[in-house]
């Protein structure tokens, strides 16, 4: 009997055993993907569920979990970066806010609760890890944010903003004259839409026609 109770507590034995090796691979700061956590368990669901009710992982959505960092104010939310890529499985997206568009200085200050993602796979709003995201499917976009960038980008979502079309669209015109007139161009060209194209082509011809001369 006793060397049968042995036995018995094997399993118990092997699974928090297998549960520690996992624990080895995650990192402070990182997101996981249920997936990503299968490939080194033999009992995922179980070790999720320990991980969970110990407070190493907390869900952020259905299949998506983050191993927070402990900081001297508590658990610090996962970077925005790393939810995403997990979120996406891909490298290539593009995080961008409305609240960018209130440097530029074409009169915006309205600030808004959620972040847009530019990306190729994913179209609509998600809340991950208790914040907003509106991904947004596109053929193209920059590796990075530039202030050309972002005065095409707020052009081609004018009719999202709450302030007057009338009077940003007038200092973005004001504004675009003070750019770089080619990169300018450029950033219509590649990312704006036929009417933000016909924008800055009108916007741009006047500075320009010295330099034609």
């Amino acid at each position: 009997m006793k060397k049968l109770a042995k036995c018995a507590a094997f399993p118990y034995i092997d699974i928090m055993t297998k549960l520690q090796e996992l624990k080895k691979h995650l990192r402070p700061g990182q997101v996981y993907r249920r997936e990503d956590l299968a490939r080194r368990s033999n009992a995922v669901d179980r070790h999720l569920r320990q991980l969970l009710d110990e407070g190493t992982l907390t869900k952020l959505a259905g299949g998506l979990y983050a191993y927070p960092k402990q900081t001297v104010f508590g658990k610090a939310p996962a970077a925005d970066d790393k939810l995403v890529r997990s979120f996406l499985k891909d490298d290539r997206f593009l995080l961008a806010s409305p609240n960018a568009y209130n440097g530029l200085g074409v009169g915006t200050t309205q600030l808004y609760d959620k972040t847009v993602v530019y990306n190729h796979k994913r179209h609509g709003e998600f809340a991950l890890g208790g914040r907003l995201f509106e991904f947004r499917a596109k053929p193209s976009f920059p590796t990075t944010l530039s202030k050309e960038f972002l005065l095409v980008d707020l052009v081609n979502n004018l009719d999202r903003l709450a302030e007057s079309k009338e009077e940003v669209l007038a200092r973005v015109r004001e504004r675009a004259a003070s750019y770089d007139a080619s990169r300018l161009q450029r950033a219509a060209r590649d990312y704006g839409s036929v009417r933000t194209k016909k924008f800055f082509s009108q916007a741009l011809k006047a500075p320009m026609e010295p330099h034609a001369a």
